[in-house]
């Protein structure tokens, strides 16, 4: 059934316009003033503000599932509560593993797309590895870490039909600079992370073919003086998007205030790096291989590296307004607009164009979501949750 969403604050050319949106046969038919049809479900939405639904390209898990132990009806649960947070579609990241264990992974996300779904859409894999720093591993397991391996990767992409849309490499690895392009060609965007490189290679990477930096200055070689490395090549760059962690313990308040106004709102993307914790109160989880214990939301490994995040899209929005100061509309792009332009799915998602699909998110004054669509479809309500 069509389903009409009449008066609301409509997010369109990153400001709001009051505005109809009729959605039908899971794309936005038409946004506009007075629209009418007759076959459609019409919910007044008097004055809500409308955004894209947002978009997380790297989180492990939420709500007691692990992505690299997930079976398919376990995505769904993830789905679920992703929406209830605002996210209408993210990529499950594959935290570096065995080939045995990573296809495993890529099959389970395959038989995912067969289910019937009623939360938040997988728009592909992220694969957070092999190829990484043992020096700046985090909780990568160093044991599984290798150098470039061209069969491996093509092996992986073919496994997945070509939906490994994005992946993290270190840029110091071995022979990785020049593996760079032949990613790119198996159509998957290359960020560097985990990473201790120098200025020098960086930018070489980045000009063989890498389009983002991932949890930008988190397991990564700082910027100095006289060596400004990995991080100073990723900010001086104006096509390289940062993935920023704004859950306030990944990066001070002040060091996103810096990132954006080095970047510009275009270029920053908004990740959580979220675990199975995400959802859930303190405890003792797991990351991949990883133990991982969650205290205060804060999740670490037993040796106090930090391992990924509690952190929800949601929250990260809200976040971001307080860190910053700056407007609603200055902001949504580093959820919406921005990682849909890295992944290449902004053909679909990521704005509320006529034609794309309609998965799409009702914020009330507070920002916090109050309803969510995805393909057209109610997903979630907070009146009846």
């Amino acid at each position: 059934m069509a389903v009409l969403l009449k008066g609301g604050m409509v997010y369109q050319g990153h400001e709001f316009v009051r505005a109809d949106i009729l959605m039908s046969e899971g794309v936005i038919a038409a946004v506009g003033t007075g629209l009418a049809e007759t076959n459609a479900q019409v919910t007044d939405v008097a004055g809500k503000r409308i955004v894209p639904g947002f978009l997380d390209i790297h989180t492990h898990g939420a709500v007691g599932v692990d992505v690299n132990g997930a079976r398919a009806e376990d995505y769904e649960k993830i789905c679920r509560f992703h929406v209830s947070q605002g996210t209408t579609g993210w990529l499950c990241s594959v935290l570096t593993d065995t080939r045995e264990q990573t296809l495993w992974c890529i099959e389970e996300y395959k038989r995912w797309k067969n289910l019937e779904h009623e939360g938040s859409r997988l728009l592909g894999i992220h694969l957070e590895g092999p190829f990484l720093s043992p020096q700046y591993k985090g909780a990568m397991p160093e044991y599984l870490l290798q150098k470039p391996n061209l069969d491996l990767v093509r092996e992986y992409q073919e496994a997945a039909d070509g939906e490994i849309r994005y992946i993290t490499v270190s840029p110091e690895v071995e022979s990785m600079v020049d593996f760079i392009p032949a990613l790119c060609e198996l159509g998957m965007t290359v960020s560097i992370g985990h990473s201790g490189a120098d200025y020098e290679t960086s930018r070489k990477a980045i000009a063989n073919g890498v389009a983002a930096a991932t949890h930008t200055g988190n397991v990564m070689r700082l910027l100095h003086q006289h060596e400004p490395a990995i991080w100073g090549a990723v900010l001086e760059d104006d096509e390289v998007y940062c993935e920023t962690i704004c859950d306030g313990r990944h990066l001070h308040p002040g060091t996103v205030r810096l990132i954006l106004k080095t970047k510009g709102t275009d270029r920053v993307v908004a990740v959580t790096d979220s675990i199975m914790a995400a959802g859930l109160p303190d405890g003792n989880y797991k990351l991949g291989v990883n133990d991982v214990v969650v205290v205060d939301g804060d999740a670490k490994l037993t040796d106090g590296t930090r391992a990924g995040s509690t952190l929800t899209s949601g929250q990260a929005l809200k976040n971001l307004l307080a860190f910053t100061g700056r407007p609603l509309e200055e902001i949504l792009p580093l959820l919406t607009e921005n990682p849909a332009r890295l992944i290449g799915v902004y053909d679909r998602v990521g704005s509320l164009d006529e034609g794309k699909d309609a998965d799409l998110v009702i914020l009330d004054e507070a920002c916090c979501v109050e309803a969510a669509y995805v393909k057209g479809e109610p997903c979630f309500s907070r009146q009846e949750a």
